[in-house]
């Protein structure tokens, strides 16, 4: 059981920060935003001892590792920006009741991040909101 324990960890590590850099690099780049940089920290929690759950990797029989039909359409940043969010937000809370069974501190940090990408969401959902507008009265 630990190791799909452990592959589970290893997955949701990888989606967590994967979901987070897009949406850093749109912040950073598209909108030049400081909100990058409070997203940025997420990225970044320490895993203890990572390299023992990449071990039990198996990213070529993932059962589920091919892209549904609404992965594959995006018809703007914004809804990037909510895909990937969301990703980031479920990934934390899987982590949040994996780590609980071996190490609560870990848990909660991934409890403290999903419940910093809540209002992460709000901030930016606002900053795309003020552009639309910003770049409709120019």
């Amino acid at each position: 059981m630990k190791n799909n324990l452990y592959r589970s960890i290893d997955a949701n590590i990888n989606r967590f920060k994967e979901g987070i850099r897009v949406v850093e690099d749109i912040l950073r780049y598209e909108f030049s935003s400081p909100l990058a940089f409070k997203v940025k920290e997420l990225r970044h929690i320490k895993i203890p001892d990572y390299e023992k759950y990449i071990k039990y990797r198996d990213s070529a029989e993932d059962i589920l590792k091919k892209s549904t039909k609404d992965e594959l359409t995006r018809k703007d940043l914004k809804e990037i920006i909510i895909s990937n969010l969301k990703r980031s937000q479920e990934s934390a809370r899987v982590l949040e009741e994996i780590f609980k069974l071996f190490d609560i501190n870990l848990s909660e940090k991934f409890k403290k991040a999903r419940y910093l990408l809540y209002n992460y969401e709000k901030e930016i959902l606002s900053l795309i909101e003020s552009e639309k507008l910003k770049n409709k009265n120019n």
